[in-house]
Parts: structure tokens; C-alpha cells; sequence
């Protein structure tokens, strides 16, 4: 409603705001924009610094980053973690779960060690990313664990990118009404 607005006072049609608001929930239109916060971290669980600042990204499997999104559903959500390569920006492994809780995680990483290993892994300070069994994984496998500085979405700007990619070249074309639909269009698209 505020681009629409700015839009139509440029082009000398004075309208307010609430106006532009009121027809927009009329005629059913309503902006596309980002999903619950999942991103809450547990004060409880040990933050790693930021190891990427400066580094000159030259190669595969020198950086991968992860991260966790939703998935509209028409009745519902689902959850989206996916592992990039930053290097090539290939979307290594990635799961989609009904549930946010931290298995589905874990096996995605899993699957993507098994196939190679990054030296660094970059995440943001979310719950799953700081939890001792997925620390436990990276450490076991020799990847050094750097995590975002709180606030600091531009910190994982590739993975960033590859979900606003997704959503609106995939997500919000199609209206999923199941997660098996959801993991089919998905799977198309990457």
C-alpha cells in the first residue's frame, strides 16, 4: 500500500494511505512478504563468530552456508533448511519437514557430509545452529562453525537470495495444497 500510494501521488491522484489499504482488502490483494521469524536462538547455546568478513571466496567447498525457511501451504506450513556451496552457489542437500524441530536438520547435513566437506559452514544464531548435537556433527567432520552477528541477515546473502529466488520463481506461483506437492515442486525447482 505505501509504493502504491507513493505511485499514485507522483501521478497527481491524491489518495491516503487507508484508502489504497481499503481496496486492496476489497479486491484481495495483499503484499508478498516474509513469514514467522525463524531465526530464535537459545540463550543457553555457545554463539561462534563471524569467520567470513574479508575472505575471498575462490573455491567449491570452501564455505557453505545454511539455513532455515517456511513453505506456504495452503492450509498450513512447511520447513525448508537447505546447504549451499557459496563458491558455486549449487544447493548441496536440502529437507523438507512438517515439523521445525532439529531431525530434519540434521540429516540434511548428514547427506551433504557424506558427499564432501566444507572448510567453514556459516549459519545464522537460530536454535537448531547452535544446539549441541549439530555442533557435535561439524566439529566430528572437521568444519569450522562461523555464525552470523545477531540481526545480520546480509551476513548469509547467498542463501538469502536463493530462498527469495525460490519463493518467487517456485513458492508463491504455486498454491501447494499438500506437502507432497510442496516437496515435488521443490524438488523441480532446485
Amino acid at each position: 500500500s505505501r509504493r502504491i500510494t507513493a505511485i499514485l501521488n507522483r501521478e497527481e491522484v491524491k489518495v491516503h494511505r487507508n484508502t489504497v489499504q481499503k481496496y486492496m482488502q476489497e479486491m484481495g490483494l495483499a503484499a508478498i512478504y516474509p513469514g514467522p521469524n525463524l531465526s530464535k536462538r537459545n540463550l543457553q547455546h555457545r554463539i561462534f563468530p563471524y569467520l567470513l568478513r574479508g575472505l575471498t571466496i575462490d573455491r567449491v567447498n570452501q564455505v557453505w552456508g545454511i539455513d532455515i525457511t517456511y513453505i506456504r501451504l495452503q492450509s498450513g506450513w512447511m520447513y525448508l533448511v537447505a546447504i549451499l556451496d557459496w563458491y558455486s552457489r549449487y544447493v548441496i542437500d536440502w529437507q523438507l519437514d512438517q515439523s521445525l524441530e532439529l531431525p530434519f536438520v540434521l540429516e540434511a547435513v548428514s547427506r551433504a557430509l557424506s558427499a564432501c566437506r566444507p572448510e567453514i559452514m556459516n549459519s545464522d544464531q537460530g536454535s537448531h545452529f547452535t544446539s549441541s548435537q549439530y555442533i557435535e556433527l561439524l566439529n566430528s567432520n572437521q568444519v569450522r562453525i562461523s555464525m552470523d552477528g545477531k540481526n545480520r541477515a546480509v551476513d548469509n546473502i547467498f542463501t538469502e537470495r536463493l530462498w527469495r529466488s525460490l519463493k518467487y520463481e517456485e513458492v508463491y506461483l504455486h498454491e501447494y495444497t499438500s506437502p507432497k506437492e510442496a516437496r515435488r515442486g521443490i524438488h523441480r525447482y532446485f
